[in-house]
């Protein structure tokens, strides 16, 4: 999917530049940028996304997943340098407009939108943050098509060069709303924020009605990716209680409730060990299960 989707926009990226240059487009260059920009970050996915499925080692426990939302995080800030060029330039025309050859700037943008019209269904659907962000910038690259296209027409039946600026900023709006997504999701994972949709509070209360579990604390919920959540938790239970049965509990309640696969459940009798002033041993050993 992705190296599909790559091939398409490498391939075509050198034929927008001859047409840009041709033609003296800013949006057919701006767009011919943003090919040059996606094709280094499909191709970057893409490989985020088979180093992700190396197994753990010594040095990665957690495994490589973690490069794919990297690879998010560079795309988005690459497409902000990438609007904020488009702005310079667009600013620089709309003070001194530019001629540009309509027919040459026509042709090479409807011919991109076909193309940005099946790479962008390739990727469109998926749940993974990197190969959204991937569709986003091709996203981009299809919306540049259909402004090159409207610019082209512009001056072509109405001779008005100012259109080439304006769609260029029509275009970059959209990429900055979209961009700022996917940087936000990103950052939020990169930081160790609670995921979207899960409710640290509802599966506090959630796992205090399990039978046996006095108490839930220390509840830490981070992502490695998009959809991968894992949890660490500390449970205090009964004396009477049996420890693993417990612990099976809490797990297939985070597994069916909240969609929580990788779980580490410390379980605990009496203070807890990490508490402010708790004494450094006690009676019995907590308990480490993944």
């Amino acid at each position: 999917m992705l190296a599909r989707a790559f091939a398409l926009i490498a391939g075509f990226m050198l034929v927008e530049v001859v047409g840009a240059w041709i033609g003296n487009s800013l949006t057919l260059a701006a767009d011919a940028g943003h090919m040059f920009l996606d094709a280094s970050a499909l191709g970057l996915a893409w490989f985020a996304i088979r180093l992700s499925r190396r197994t753990p080692d010594d040095r990665l426990t957690y495994g490589y997943h973690r490069f794919q939302v990297l690879a998010a995080f560079v795309n988005a800030l690459a497409l902000f340098g990438l609007c904020a060029w488009i702005l310079v330039e667009a600013a620089g025309r709309l003070r001194a407009p530019e001629a540009i050859a309509p027919l040459p700037v026509l042709g090479v943008a409807v011919v991109g939108l076909v193309v940005n019209l099946v790479a962008y269904r390739l990727l469109h659907g998926s749940d993974n943050l990197n190969v959204q962000g991937a569709a986003l910038h091709v996203l981009g690259d299809l919306l540049g098509s259909v402004a090159a296209i409207v610019s082209a027409l512009a001056v072509l039946w109405f001779g008005w060069r100012y259109a080439d600026p304006i769609l260029a900023l029509v275009v970059v709006a959209i990429l900055v709303r979209g961009a700022w997504r996917v940087l936000r999701d990103a950052a939020r994972i990169l930081l160790e924020a609670v995921p979207q949709g899960v409710d640290i509070n509802a599966v506090r209360d959630a796992l205090m009605q399990i039978a046996g579990v006095v108490d839930i604390h220390h509840v830490h919920v981070w992502a490695l990716t998009g959809d991968t959540p894992v949890l660490t938790v500390h449970a205090r239970v009964a004396e009477d209680a049996d420890q693993q049965s417990t612990v099976r509990r809490v797990k297939a309640v985070l597994r069916t409730t909240f969609g929580i696969d990788h779980s580490t459940v410390q379980v605990e009798r009496g203070t807890c060990p990490d508490e402010a002033g708790a004494t450094t041993a006690s009676p019995r050993a907590p308990t480490h299960d993944r």
